[in-house]
Parts: structure tokens; C-alpha cells; sequence
């Protein structure tokens, strides 16, 4: 159909399913006559439907036909419905495009009834629908402003809420038959940012930390004044530090916990103030209800004294200590791991913290000997040391993974597998040995064995700790890497640390104590020995228990030597677009890594830069990425250069059949091609390549490649998978594959899309020759 049909107007006629265009009597003009529309009138028959087609939905067409309620398609709508092969959609108002087909969108905050009309027009256009309430129904809201009830339910529901913006932006594209409105890399740009409309004043934080919630709360959209300005409509309160307000509360400006900005960013939209409100210590219900009680009662009545134990009992709730320790500066963060071996270092970190009172408390003894009291000490630092580590998993793990986040997950898997590893291992194992501790003390002799208790659980520290304890540098690199550049996570981390549960201590902080507690076990022990008589039989278990240890640490610290390559693993999935999780495992690690040149269309186009990752059990091939105009774009204006590689395919060893050495000759050098069969494929499939890098030894190369097969498929003959070829017999050759001819013809391959099939029809019975 050409462009011309399209210029001014068309009459069409449908008929049942069929769209049958008709204009052998119509004559394009730029004004419409009644006089020659009426001609083209079916009234009489209703087999038939007038439609027609406009590309300018505000020429005086248009208005002519839409006042005389004729039915009006743009040309998008004929070609969407040609492309899919449907009957034209049918709208009781003009349809320009399928834009926002399926959409329903609802109205908040709006106050130019003029605007608000002009954007319904341009939603129904697009093939969307309006709605007055806000209900489930509802899948975007159009909001002016963060407040509101609709802009509330939307939050709660996770709903997007878009600026108008959005609207005006996938007008301009609606002549694309193939884009969608609902595409969520192209609504996000839009999103209501969850300070818009809010001026913020910061109270009781130092320079460093009110400079940095400034920074933020531009970032996402909203604006800062000093304490004090009328303008503010929220002023944010450090509550630990800020214990008098400097000037009368007004009706005009809420006044929050820090809690609520934070809690603003994580979810990316604002959160409601009136759970964050800021109350005064001493105005706080347990204080109000303290007093309350001490006020109504009288000097001699017995009622005061069960009042007052009351009101104690209330108070000593609301102040009950922490079993973390008191702020001070942060070591632990800059600590490097070091040799756990070497426990003479380590006396700082043994726990000294207050204990938390059991269920069923630790009777004194009678006579507390310095066997029980190290006993006792033992007991007190693994019950805090559990406590830190369900502090862990229940306020920061088990949220991080709940599904249905408002506004998705703050983290992706990888992420979270790299910075909790095996805590929940490590944690089911220690709240054992903290019961087996407890029900020792409790019945406690001299003669009991505490050695006993950690020699039946060795086997387990052993299979847990280590796996924690060697990537603990990299969990640590990953929470900063993560704090930076995502803002939800920042956010995240500021509201849990600052809970009385993690005693103004940093995640970071927190997940160091595995990396310490053993040596501040082995310490114990040791001292618990000093202090057995030679002829208690508990002595000896001890020594067998401190061995045990010493072999858990002997493991971690052989094991460190051996981590080197199995970080790398993390470099490759940050490194590769698209890199599959299940690459992460604690069994695989890197051996070599290539960087080749595809000399066929397997398993990618020829001349594609392609990087080789060979593990233990599989190898990952990726491709360089292809030239990108624009980096990515955050909605907080942060951009981010996308990964240099994308992956292609995660093969098994196992699906290598034979590992080809292609001799080199005028027409093809320094080459090699794999022999491999997936299970989705029924024949073979060549892949050939150009190793690119001239300090890669293409023999070593190929045997450790073999050697790795051959473990996979448990073979002994790893030199039998090598074979040597001609490579004019498998048609592979390197020859001008730097030329600029070969570029050129690359490039226009790119561009076009053009692929051409390879036919492996000539080359079967050449691959099955060599199996």
C-alpha cells in the first residue's frame, strides 16, 4: 500500500473479519464536502461499515468526520491489524495507533482541566483507557504530585506511577507500529521520583552525612533548605541525637525519622509519614504511660507500689540493652583476613558482650570455679554470636529475598549468593553448639566435657566455614561496589543499621565475625584446658577439639590459595551481559581464559570477537558487544557503561566430541575448531576459531582444554581428543580476516540482518570422521 493512500484520507469498508479498502471513486483533497462523503454511505446495508483512515488527527478532516460520529482509524491501526493478521480494531472514539493497547490509566493531582483533557484524547488515540477510581484495574497512575490517596494505593499495590511526560513521549512514536507504551525500559525514564513536590531540611546529622542525604534528595527530585524555612514541608530528625526540637511543631511541616527517607529511596516512591513521625524521648507511649501511672497514685496505698513495678517493668522493656557492643571506630572494616591460623593475633576479637537472657537462663554455680566461668564466657559469646547472626538473616538476608518488592528486587542473585555465601549454614551449626552449651551449664559438673560438644560438630564447621571465610574480601568488595551504585541497596542498609538490633554496626561489620569467631573459640578452649585438672578425662577431648579447629582454619587458609581462580568467576559474571547465575558454584573454578576470532556462523557470525572462559566442567563463550550508542540510564539520572561481553552459550564439557588443531598454512594460521553436540541438536556442530592474542601458546591451550574434557567424561586419554587437521577440509580459513574489505562486509552483514544459513549438509560425513 503506498504512502500516497495515506496522504489525506481514505474510505474503507469492512466486512465481517475482512478489511476491504475502496478508492476508485474517492478523490484526495485537502477539505471534505458532505456532499461528497454521503455517497459513500451503507445505511442500508449492515453487512457494511464506513471507515476511515486519517494521518492528522488535528486537520479539519478530522474534526468534520469525529463531529459527525463517523469512524476514524490512523494508519498504524490497519497496518498493526495487516501485520497480525487480524480484523481492525474497533473503537467507539477515534483510534490513531495500538500504543497504549490494554493499558488502563488513572488521573491524580491534576488541576488544568485543559491539560487533563488533552491527555485523556491522547490515551484513547493510542487504544488506552481511563479511569476515574483507583482500583486493580488500574495498571499506571498519572501523577502530579507524591500525595494523595490514589498515589497511597498505588505504592502499596505497585502500581508504576508515571509523569505526564510519559504520555506526550509515546505520542511522538506512535507512527511505530511495533512499540508499546507499557515497555518497561521505556517507562522508566518517567517515574514520579519519590521526593517530587517535597522540600526537605536535615536536623541533627554531621556535615558528612547531611551533605550526602542533600545529594540524594536531589537526585530524586526533590529540593533542601535549612532547619527553620518556612518553604520545608518535611524536616528529617536524626531521633538518637536530636532530643529538643529547636522551634514549635507546625500543622505545615511534617517532622520525620530518618527512617522515612531511607525507606523513601528503597521503594523509590514516597512512604507515608505518619508511621515515621518524630516523637520526643520522654514523649514516647512507654514514658507517657510511666507517668501516668506514678501520677494517680497516693503515698499510702498499696495500688502505687503494684503501679510503680509496673511502670519499671515498662520502662526496663523500652531500655533493654543491647547485646551488641557500644559504638566505636571501625577496624573491622579495613580488616584484611590474614592467617586464621594465627591466633595470637586474634585475642581482640573474642566477644565480650553483655549475654541475652536465654529461655531458660544459666543457674549460678554454687562454687564457679575458673573452669565454669571460662565455660560460662564460652556460652555467652556463642549465644551472642548467634544472635548476630540471625540479626543477619532476619534483617537483612530474608528481606533482600522477598518476593514482590515495591519497585522489584534491590538485588540481583548473584549479588546475594556473593555477600551471605554460607551464613545460614554457619548459623544452623552454632545454634546447636549454643544448645548443647546451654544444656551443659545447666547441669553442670566438672566432669562434663565441653571439648565433646565442638568435636561433634567438626565435620559440619568444617564444610561450612569455608566456602564464607575465602570470599569474605569479595562479600565485602561487593556491599561497597553495591552501596555505591544502587541506591535502593544504600538506602536498605541505612534503615537496618540504624535498628537497635545491629548496635550502629554496618553489614560489612557484622559478616567479619564469622571470619573471627573460630580463633576466639580456639582461644577459649584453650583457656577452658588451663584450667582442667590432668585427670579429668575432659583435658584430652579438649586438645582433640582445639586440633579439630586448628584443621577447620588449616582448610581455610589451604583453601585461600586455591580461591584465586574461583573469584574470577565473579569477574566473568559482571563481566559477560546475559552470564547465567548457575555459573556461580562453589566446586567450579577458571582455568584460561582466550580471546579468539569466529571463523564460521557457529556460534556466532564470522569475524566476531569472541572470548573463550574455560572452568573445570564448562566452557562460556562470549562475544564483544557491538557498538553502543547511549550507555544505560538510571531513572535518578545515573548513567553506567553496559558489560564489554554478552554471552552466547554456557556449553558442558561433556558436549565436546573432539578438539581439532588446524594446521597452519597460507590460508589459515593459528587456528582450532571444536567437534560438539548439544542435546538439542541432532548432528554436529563445528565451531572455529583464530586465537587473536600472540602470547596465548595455542598447544598449551588446546591440551588444557583436553585435559578438563577428558576429567568431565571421566577419560584417562586426554591426548586422544586432540586431533590434527587440514582446515581447507572443514572449508575454514583466516585469510583477510582483518582486511578492510572483510570488515566492511561484516559491518553490512550487522546492519542488514542478512544471515546466511551454513549448510552442514557437505561437512557431516567430515565431522563424523572424526568421532
Amino acid at each position: 500500500m503506498s504512502s500516497s493512500i495515506f496522504e489525506n484520507i481514505i474510505i474503507g469498508k469492512i466486512k465481517q473479519a475482512g478489511l476491504f479498502l475502496k478508492d476508485d471513486k474517492w478523490k484526495h483533497r485537502k477539505n471534505i464536502l458532505s456532499e461528497q462523503t454521503s455517497m459513500y454511505r451503507y445505511g442500508e446495508n449492515a453487512n457494511f461499515e464506513s471507515v476511515f483512515v486519517l494521518s492528522d488527527f488535528d486537520s479539519a478532516a478530522y474534526s468534520y468526520l469525529y463531529k459527525r460520529e463517523n469512524r476514524v482509524v490512523g494508519p498504524p491501526v490497519v497496518l498493526y491489524c495487516a501485520t497480525k493478521g487480524e480484523p481492525l480494531q474497533f473503537s467507539c472514539r477515534p483510534l490513531y495507533c495500538t500504543t497504549m493497547l490494554n493499558l488502563s490509566l488513572c488521573f491524580t493531582g491534576f488541576r488544568n482541566k485543559e491539560e487533563m483533557k488533552n491527555l485523556v484524547n491522547l490515551v484513547h488515540h493510542m487504544g488506552g483507557t481511563i479511569r476515574k477510581d483507583f482500583s486493580t484495574k488500574v495498571t499506571h497512575l498519572i501523577a502530579y504530585s507524591t500525595r494523595g490517596e490514589k498515589y497511597r494505593l498505588a505504592v502499596c499495590m505497585g502500581t508504576p506511577i508515571l509523569t505526564p511526560s510519559w504520555i506526550h513521549k509515546a505520542w511522538e512514536r506512535r507512527d511505530d507500529v511495533l512499540f508499546h507504551a507499557g515497555d518497561e525500559a521505556f517507562r522508566t525514564e518517567f517515574k514520579v521520583p519519590p521526593f517530587q513536590d517535597c522540600v526537605l531540611s536535615f536536623l541533627g546529622f554531621s556535615e558528612e552525612e547531611k551533605s550526602n542525604m542533600e545529594e540524594r534528595t536531589l537526585k530524586h527530585g526533590g529540593r533542601h533548605l535549612e532547619v527553620g524555612d518556612e518553604r520545608c514541608t518535611h524536616m528529617v530528625v536524626e531521633e538518637n541525637s536530636v532530643k529538643e526540637l529547636p522551634f514549635s511543631s507546625s500543622n505545615n511541616i511534617f517532622i520525620v525519622k530518618q527512617e522515612w527517607f531511607w525507606g523513601s529511596i528503597q521503594m523509590d516512591a514516597r512512604a507515608g509519614e505518619s508511621i515515621y513521625l518524630y516523637e520526643k524521648p520522654n514523649d514516647s507511649p512507654a514514658m507517657k504511660k510511666a507517668v501516668s501511672l506514678l501520677s494517680l497514685t497516693t503515698p499510702n496505698s498499696n495500688r502505687k507500689r503494684r503501679r510503680l513495678r509496673d511502670t519499671l517493668a515498662q520502662l526496663t522493656k523500652e531500655t533493654e540493652i543491647s547485646p551488641f557492643p557500644p559504638p566505636r571506630k571501625r577496624p573491622s572494616a579495613e580488616h584484611s583476613i590474614g592467617s586464621l591460623l594465627d591466633i595470637s593475633n586474634t585475642i581482640n576479637y573474642v566477644e565480650t558482650y553483655s549475654s541475652k537472657p536465654s529461655k531458660s537462663s544459666t543457674p549460678a554455680h554454687s562454687k564457679q570455679s575458673a573452669r565454669w566461668q571460662v565455660s560460662k564466657e564460652l556460652y555467652q559469646t556463642e549465644s551472642n554470636y548467634v544472635d548476630i547472626l540471625s540479626t543477619v538473616l532476619q534483617l537483612f538476608k530474608l528481606p533482600l529475598e522477598k518476593e514482590g518488592q515495591v519497585g522489584g528486587p534491590i538485588l540481583a542473585q548473584e549479588e546475594m549468593k556473593t555477600i551471605f555465601g554460607s551464613i545460614p549454614d554457619i548459623y544452623d551449626v552454632h545454634t546447636r553448639i549454643k544448645s548443647d552449651l546451654e544444656d551443659l551449664l545447666r547441669d553442670w559438673t566438672e566432669n562434663r566435657s565441653v571439648g565433646n560438644v565442638f568435636l561433634k560438630y567438626s565435620k559440619e564447621l568444617v564444610r561450612a566455614y569455608p566456602p564464607f571465610v575465602n570470599f569474605f574480601e569479595m562479600s565485602k568488595e561487593t556491599i561497597v561496589r553495591c552501596e555505591k551504585s544502587k541506591p535502593r541497596f544504600h538506602a536498605f542498609l541505612k534503615i537496618n543499621q540504624a535498628k537497635p538490633e545491629c548496635g550502629r554496626q554496618t553489614l560489612v561489620e557484622l559478616l567479619i565475625r564469622p571470619v573471627q569467631r573460630l580463633p576466639s573459640v580456639a582461644l577459649l578452649l584453650s583457656d577452658i584446658k588451663k584450667h582442667t585438672s590432668d585427670d579429668n578425662p575432659d583435658k584430652i577431648t579438649l586438645e582433640k577439639a582445639i586440633e579439630s579447629l586448628k584443621e577447620v582454619m588449616t582448610h581455610i587458609n589451604e583453601d585461600k590459595r586455591k580461591t584465586e581462580g574461583q573469584k574470577q568467576i565473579f569477574d566473568v559474571v559482571y563481566e559477560v551481559d546475559g552470564c547465567p547465575a548457575n555459573l556461580l558454584s562453589s566446586h567450579r573454578s577458571l582455568v584460561y581464559r582466550v580471546e579468539t576470532i569466529a571463523l564460521g556462523d557457529q556460534p556466532c557470525d564470522r569475524g566476531e570477537n569472541v572470548t573463550l572462559f574455560l572452568f573445570n566442567d564448562c566452557l562460556e563463550i562470549a562475544r564483544k558487544r557491538h557498538k553502543v550508542i547511549n550507555t544505560f540510564k538510571s531513572p535518578l539520572g545515573q548513567t553506567r557503561p553496559p558489560p564489554p561481553l554478552k554471552h552466547i552459550t554456557l556449553m558442558p564439557l561433556s558436549q565436546i566430541r573432539r578438539v581439532l588443531d588446524l594446521q597452519d598454512t597460507d590460508d589459515c594460521v593459528n587456528a582450532f575448531a571444536l567437534v560438539v553436540r548439544p542435546p538439542t541438536e541432532q548432528e554436529n556442530l563445528l565451531f572455529s576459531f583464530q586465537l587473536a592474542a600472540e602470547e596465548t601458546v595455542k598447544n598449551t591451550w588446546l591440551r588444557t582444554l583436553c585435559r578438563h574434557v577428558a576429567n568431565t567424561i571421566c577419560r584417562a586419554d586426554a591426548e586422544d581428543l586432540i586431533q590434527c587437521t587440514d582446515p581447507d577440509s572443514l572449508q575454514v580459513s583466516t585469510k583477510d580476516m582483518d582486511s578492510t574489505l572483510s570488515k566492511a562486509s561484516r559491518a553490512i552483514k550487522k546492519t542488514s540482518k542478512k544471515v546466511t544459513s551454513f549448510l552442514l549438509t557437505d561437512h557431516r560425513s567430515v565431522f563424523t570422521s572424526f568421532l
